[in-house]
């Protein structure tokens, strides 16, 4: 009996010193970076790796697009096809080529070229010391531009531009390296419905370009909330998707340009150039500057 009375007393000692003031607590150790915006939480800071766009800079606003005259001349050309003219005023190939950093003697490639438009103008702005890889997959050729596609190249301004057949899983062959710019204009909406995997397709860009290449993304805007549920129907696709889906492969996006915005657009038509119509041209697109880190 008197050991429980002396455990009592020892427990009406513990509570009552519960109620007391706590002894000051050591100083805590300083809290881990918080992880990179969009990104998921970083590990604990001991075992995570350093991240290289820890300090990146908030993107560029793009608002107004000087255009050099070497360029202007590109789009002026005389030989160009009317139709491929008719195109330019919902285009606006000048300020697409100004934005992205074109100049004569790089390497490019555009993935999905179609019947050429672009990869054409490509051409013309990289000049004769340039290249320019055109990557078409066999949906694309056997739907649409197989033909278009194989005239175009008998130009005598195509002479540096490589066809190239492959899927977008894998796009580029393995001397497509070491690039400034690949460019990807109102097509990655389609990947999705197509199924391709974008995660590897995405890498594949990511080690085709050099440090500091550009990755040059254009596409139809889908409303806000819609995600990829609208890529076939309107062939329209989420923007945020897009940056999220290209900054998981290691880019960083460097810049963004209103040339191609359209407030009164509604985005709840189909942006598709086979279904626009009069429309075609005047959808709100967003244009995108990703970037290699490195460069």
């Amino acid at each position: 009996m008197r050991r429980h009375h002396a455990f009592l007393a020892l427990a009406l000692a513990a509570l009552a010193g519960c109620s007391a003031a706590p002894p000051a607590a050591p100083p805590a150790p300083p809290a881990p970076p918080a992880a990179p915006a969009g990104q998921p939480d970083a590990a604990p800071a001991a075992a995570a790796p350093p991240s290289s766009d820890a300090a990146a800079p908030a993107p560029s606003q793009v608002t107004s697009v000087e255009v050099p005259a070497a360029l202007r001349a590109v789009v002026d050309a005389a030989d160009r096809a009317d139709a491929d003219k008719a195109l330019d005023a919902g285009r606006k190939p000048a300020e697409t080529l100004a934005f992205f950093g074109i100049q004569p003697g790089m390497k490019v490639a555009e993935l999905e070229a179609g019947g050429g438009y672009t990869a054409e103008l490509l051409a013309r702005a990289v000049g004769p010391g340039g290249v320019v890889y055109g990557q078409n997959n066999r949906f694309v050729l056997e739907r649409f531009a197989e033909k278009p596609w194989s005239e175009r190249l008998k130009k005598p301004v195509m002479k540096q531009v490589v066809r190239v057949d492959r899927e977008l899983e894998d796009p580029l062959p393995p001397e497509a390296r070491d690039l400034d710019a690949v460019f990807f204009v109102l097509f990655y909406h389609d990947t999705v419905w197509l199924g391709t995997d974008r995660a590897a397709m995405n890498r594949a860009i990511f080690r085709a370009l050099k440090p500091g290449g550009v990755y040059a993304i254009i596409d139809h805007t889908g409303r806000d909330g819609t995600g990829v549920a609208d890529v076939k129907t309107l062939h329209r696709i989420e923007e945020k998707v897009v940056r999220e889906e290209i900054e998981r492969a290691g880019f960083r996006l460097a810049a963004e340009a209103s040339f191609l915005r359209s407030p009164t657009d509604t985005r709840d038509w189909n942006a598709s150039p086979m279904v626009a119509g009069e429309k075609r041209g005047t959808s709100d697109r967003f244009v995108l500057k990703f970037v290699k880190p490195g460069g």
